[in-house]
């Protein structure tokens, strides 16, 4: 059985499970060719950035599954998993990919509401009298 590596990458509230295996440089999102989940450029980009980097596009297949979040998210959390997982398949690859800033995990998130506020900052509106 040839080798696959499955890995999570997340990002605000979404989560990319991603199974990655030597191939032909296809990318599939939820089923779907990930160009046509991700039809804006930018974030087709974003998927693909990992593979350019090492300059293995037509290299590796790429299955993900994601979940929750936006498309914004989910393209961020794959480009996570998919850096992650060719990190664990060749250690050689993790100097380029730290260089790049694929391997940090954005801690950014949604602050929570705060009680007495209308939103987490925002206060409701100061009437005098």
């Amino acid at each position: 059985m040839e080798k696959q590596l499955i890995q999570v990458g997340r990002r605000k509230e979404a989560v990319a499970r991603v199974v990655i295996r030597k191939g032909t440089g296809q990318i599939t999102v939820n089923e779907k060719p990930f160009a046509t989940y991700f039809p804006v450029l930018y974030l087709q980009h974003q998927v693909t950035l990992p593979l350019k980097t090492i300059e293995a596009l037509d290299q590796f297949d790429v299955v993900v599954n994601v979940q929750g979040g936006g498309k914004k998210g989910q393209a961020e959390a794959i480009k996570l998993g998919i850096a992650r997982a060719l990190c664990e398949l060749n250690p050689e690859f993790r100097p380029l990919l730290k260089k790049a800033g694929l391997l940090t995990r954005d801690p950014r998130a949604v602050e929570r509401k705060k009680p007495g506020k209308k939103k987490a900052r925002r206060s409701f509106q100061f009437s005098k009298r």
